[in-house]
């Protein structure tokens, strides 16, 4: 199973990025997904998380700002991120929880993406 994340990039205080994350390869579904941040020096810290029927939660830092969504269809996975401040600044990472056979869930991660948010 891999996941693939795209979507990052260098973007001034307020501003949007849309990252995306697909998930593939021999997999039965797909269950909760989610938006990990690692910063230098904290630990790995989780933004997002969409569950598989829909139901999201995340930080106070990200409610009301960013906003998370999947299709299931496609086992793909969104964050929207919106009036972006210095601080969302971090390397983004996807991960998933997988069934890759019917009893049997395994945590997946993405290679991660570089968010910077400056002037």
């Amino acid at each position: 199973v891999q996941l693939e994340e795209s979507g990052g990039g260098l973007v001034q205080p307020g501003g949007s990025l849309k990252l995306s994350c697909t998930a593939s390869g021999s997999l039965v579904r797909v269950n909760a997904m989610e938006w990990h941040r690692s910063v230098p020096g904290k630990p790995r810290e989780l933004v997002a998380q969409v569950n598989s029927d829909g139901s999201t939660t995340s930080t106070d830092s990200a409610k009301g700002r960013f906003t998370i969504s999947r299709d299931n269809a496609k086992n793909t996975m969104s964050l929207q991120m919106n009036s972006l401040k210095p601080e969302d600044t971090g390397i983004y990472y996807c991960s998933a929880l997988v069934f890759v056979s019917e009893y049997v869930e395994r945590r997946y991660w993405g290679q991660g993406t570089q968010v910077t948010v400056s002037s």
